[in-house]
């Protein structure tokens, strides 16, 4: 009988595979993460000021992130077909939930004290916004980034299913052919990639915090 080479040799020998299937990860979890801001951003704002919204916005948001990613897939297969523009949807789907709730987490826990006084100062609505709110809210915006981002890079990898390319690709194949090298290498590649971002989005959320917490000792009073 033959004797089965160790699994993490393969990773070693193919580099050039992995790479390449690491960018597809990566094209796919970063183009559905940017999105996912640029829907959540606005969407945690206007839920942030109507309380009303809080049920059926995030209610619904809710109901999405628990449905199983390859059913959410099917569901929109018939609209979308399969590959890259159906796991995209799916990704972005599942960020908003936690995207939205950090945002409209971090700006209701800005002290109504700092927008009164910036509302005192002649600040526009949208100068209070931009210029307070958001860099006051900033920490809990990035903590929820950073959950996202870990999230979606992790169903990202179930969306090679559906030939939306990336790492899972390692893992399917590896598992379909018992090629314990390639799933070795899918594993270690997904949860390398996880453990990066999930450690550089941490530095960049405690950098937001001293940075947010030296704003609001400029705005809070000096104990007069």
């Amino acid at each position: 009988m033959p004797v089965r080479p160790p699994a993490w040799r393969w990773l070693f020998e193919h580099p050039d595979v992995v790479l390449e299937l690491l960018g597809e990860h990566l094209r796919l979890a970063g183009t559905a993460l940017a999105v996912a801001l640029l829907i959540a951003l606005p969407l945690g704002v206007l839920v942030a000021r109507r309380r009303a919204l809080d049920l059926p916005v995030l209610g619904t948001l809710g109901i999405i992130y628990t449905i199983p990613s390859l059913a959410l897939f099917v569901l929109l297969f018939p609209w979308l077909g399969l590959g890259f523009d159906n796991a995209l949807v799916a990704l972005v789907a599942y960020a908003q939930i936690i995207l939205v709730r950090a945002v409209v987490t971090g700006l209701r826990g800005v002290d109504p004290t700092v927008r009164e006084a910036a509302r005192g100062m002649g600040m526009a609505p949208w100068q209070v916004l931009w210029r307070v709110e958001l860099p006051l809210a900033a920490p809990v915006i990035l903590a929820g980034a950073r959950v996202a981002t870990v999230s979606v890079l992790a169903i990202a990898t179930i969306a090679a299913y559906i030939d939306a390319g990336g790492l899972g690709e390692l893992l399917f194949t590896g598992v379909a052919t018992n090629h314990h090298g390639k799933i070795f290498a899918g594993t270690v590649a997904v949860a390398g990639l996880s453990l990066v971002a999930n450690g550089l989005l941490q530095r960049w959320e405690k950098r937001a915090r001293a940075r947010s917490m030296g704003a609001a000792l400029v705005h809070w009073p000096t104990g007069r």
